[in-house]
């Protein structure tokens, strides 16, 4: 299946970037034309998955996040998350509910569930010390 519409983006993997990330993500797929509802899930899952990169893979020391998101003719949105940071060891793990490396307490371990509820499908790979791939499909009304 070949995305009829495309967009890449690499940004610093800067807490101030988060926002951005999800602004434009966004907006590009605005015109799929989701409702509400679709269009605040795909944000939402966004801003998780660009926030994992800033915390956990780079552990704010910085390092890049690169997003492709593509539009399909049958109303499917995919985005794809990367980064080159830490990896995870255990990906079963770390999408169990509550799971965090964080030991500040300042984390909910939530992030990868919440992708999981709000998209139609949730896929994660990651290799330790080469980084983590999340791609998330949203299959519009």
């Amino acid at each position: 299946m070949k995305a009829v519409n495309e967009i890449r983006i690499q940004i610093p993997a800067l807490s101030v970037n988060e926002g951005s990330c999800r602004a434009l993500v966004g907006a590009f797929c605005a015109q799929a034309d989701p409702n509400l509802e679709e269009l605040a899930d795909i944000k939402c899952s966004v801003s998780e998955a660009v926030t994992n990169c800033i915390v956990h893979a780079y552990g704010g020391r910085g390092g890049m996040i690169y997003i492709t998101v593509g539009l399909y003719e049958d109303r499917q949105i995919r985005i794809e998350i990367r980064d080159r940071g830490c990896g995870i060891a255990d990906v079963a793990a770390a999408m169990q509910p509550l799971f965090t490396t964080d030991r500040s307490g300042e984390r909910s371990g939530m992030g990868f569930s919440v992708m999981e509820n709000f998209m139609s499908r949730l896929s994660v790979s990651s290799t330790v010390g080469r980084g983590t791939r999340v791609v998330m499909w949203k299959k519009l009304s």
